[in-house]
């Protein structure tokens, strides 16, 4: 089965109430209260950087790690 393509704005909206600054395990842990699909959670945790400002900075890790 392809793997589908997620778009960072759909990332976003499972990251709802995240006050950043932000650590990746902030991203995840929030991702999954809300309840993000399991493709999500683990394109949180694949990405690089740790430590994000703000959502524009988790959309360009998100591009990257594709």
């Amino acid at each position: 089965m392809p793997k589908t393509k997620v778009s960072p704005i759909q990332v976003q909206k499972f990251l709802k109430g995240v006050s950043y600054p932000a650590s990746k395990n902030d991203l995840v842990k929030q991702a999954k209260q809300n309840k993000a699909d399991k493709e999500i959670i683990s394109m949180l945790e694949g990405m690089k950087e740790d430590k994000f400002k703000n959502p524009a900075e988790v959309s360009k890790a998100i591009g990257e790690g594709e």
